[in-house]
């Protein structure tokens, strides 16, 4: 008898997650707009997405949803329903911290880091303010200088200076030493662009 409703509480939970319904979906391939957004921006923060966020649920989206699944050792078939949402924002917020609530845009950028120790680099940034953290590099075509920022994985800053190297999608971190700066490394990052 223990087993008859062990197996039945099991196949319960299995089949909940397993089998969403169509109330207890939030994004799916094929699918497009805010609710994917969101999808994308979390699995983005979690590590799991490096694609563009264009709310556009497709293979590349799908597949991180897949890895993510596989993570919570739950069936992986690339479905968000509404628990897997759940579990996303949580390990997102755990991943970024409190994201800004007003942004105008979300990009997935290359981002290294910078400080005034690096040869040719100096004490000001492009627009004369003294470098220090807080101060990114960004090509003004992509950012207009002067533009506020959230970097993920950063923090708020702000578009001050430009880079020979800093050319498209890329951007710059100024930090306050260079062990913090190699410590960061090159990796991609969600920026956030402030209203």
């Amino acid at each position: 008898m223990r087993r008859i409703i062990l197996a039945a509480v099991f196949c319960f939970c299995f089949c909940s997650v397993a089998a969403a319904g169509p109330f207890d979906l939030v994004a799916k391939r094929g699918m497009k707009g805010s609710p994917v957004d969101e999808v994308q921006i979390m699995l983005s923060q979690c590590g799991y997405y490096l694609g563009a966020i264009d709310g556009l649920f497709g293979e590349g989206t799908e597949n991180a949803v897949k890895v993510f699944q596989k993570k919570l050792a739950v069936p992986e078939d690339g479905i968000v329903t509404k628990d897997i949402f759940k579990l996303l924002k949580t390990y997102s917020k755990r991943a970024g911290g409190d994201l800004p609530s007003r942004y105008s845009r979300v990009m997935q950028m290359e981002a290294t880091a910078y400080t005034t120790e690096d040869p040719g680099c100096g004490l000001y940034t492009a627009r004369g303010s003294r470098l220090r953290k807080g101060l990114v590099a960004v090509d003004p075509r992509v950012i207009p200088l002067g533009t506020r920022l959230y970097v993920v994985g950063y923090g708020y800053a702000l578009a001050d200076d430009t880079g020979g190297a800093i050319k498209g999608n890329k951007i710059d971190l100024a930090y306050e030493s260079r062990a913090e700066a190699f410590k960061f490394g090159r990796r991609m990052v969600t920026v956030y662009i402030l209203e």
